[in-house]
């Protein structure tokens, strides 16, 4: 199978599991014991997600590698591509009921890879409907998915020329200074809109325009966001839509990893936004 024959399995695969991620939701929301390597707590619902998505991604012929938010390490899977994958994006958002993704990048190298590896990326949104947002080739395409499978609702998909919404995460004491005076021009000129769900967040900027930030915090001096399985797959969606996804210096697709689960400051959105934090943040 060559690269885009696995890619669109990877992609027609997203949409088949993204109806059992959803009905095995409830009944999940309670934590467990066991921590991943995050040092997060999981949720009943992280587990389930997860086992699903490496048997379902990790049978299709031509992926090599399987990762997780939600395991220590890299799974062995046969030979080809590497997916990265965030089986439940915001799960903590599982208990008061609020929207939750499922992120996945495929990589051309073995895993830990930087961005520039990633042949195509894309993330279910479990919101009121079911979408997914995928990009290959530089073009991002919104699905409908109905019963395992993927309808387009939008092609070529771009930010919007006029941006309307943000989103910033962390707590508002714990922003650097230089953040916090970047956050302040912002709210006077875009509407708030922050969930709690990354993908919640950035769908809102993909679909209306505007800038997602989970800045480098006091507490957390390389970020909160997993550049493997958060950054950098999301970062290429927005990328490929014609915005920017940056570490705060430059594109956080060309990090060098030096783990599987290192974290990364991510501001994304329409570029003009993001040229202006870089320059806030110098």
């Amino acid at each position: 199978m060559d690269r885009s024959d696995t890619v669109a399995a990877v992609r027609e695969t997203l949409a088949a599991a993204a109806p059992g991620v959803r009905a095995g939701l409830p009944g999940r929301r309670e934590k467990g014991e066991e921590k991943n390597p995050s040092g997060d707590r999981r949720l009943a619902a992280d587990e389930y997600a997860d086992d699903l998505l490496e048997e379902r991604l990790g049978g299709i012929d031509g992926v090599g590698e399987y990762a997780s938010e939600e395991q220590r390490g890299v799974v062995d899977v046969g030979e080809g591509l590497s997916v990265a994958v965030d089986p439940l994006d915001g799960s903590s958002n599982l208990k008061p009921n609020n929207v939750m993704g499922t992120i996945v990048g495929v990589y051309d190298a073995p895993l830990p890879a930087r961005g520039r590896d990633l042949i195509a990326a894309g993330y279910v949104l479990y919101g009121p409907i079911t979408t997914m947002a995928f990009a290959h080739a530089g073009s991002v395409t919104e699905y409908l998915i109905e019963n395992g499978s993927a309808t387009p609702l939008r092609e070529a998909v771009t930010l919007p020329d006029d941006p309307t919404v943000y989103g910033f995460g962390g707590r508002v004491p714990d922003w650097p200074r230089k953040f916090a005076a970047y956050a302040e021009e912002i709210e006077s000129e875009l509407k708030l809109r922050y969930g709690g769900a990354m993908i919640g967040d950035v769908n809102q900027v993909l679909t209306y325009g505007g800038v997602f930030a989970y800045p480098t915090l006091e507490s957390a001096p390389s970020g909160k966001l997993r550049l493997q399985f958060e950054g950098n797959p999301v970062g290429y969606v927005i990328e490929s839509a014609g915005g920017r996804a940056s570490d705060g210096t430059g594109s956080v697709l060309d990090v060098d990893p030096d783990g599987l689960h290192d974290r990364t400051p991510v501001y994304m959105g329409n570029a003009s936004l993001v040229d202006r934090l870089e320059s806030t943040l110098e």
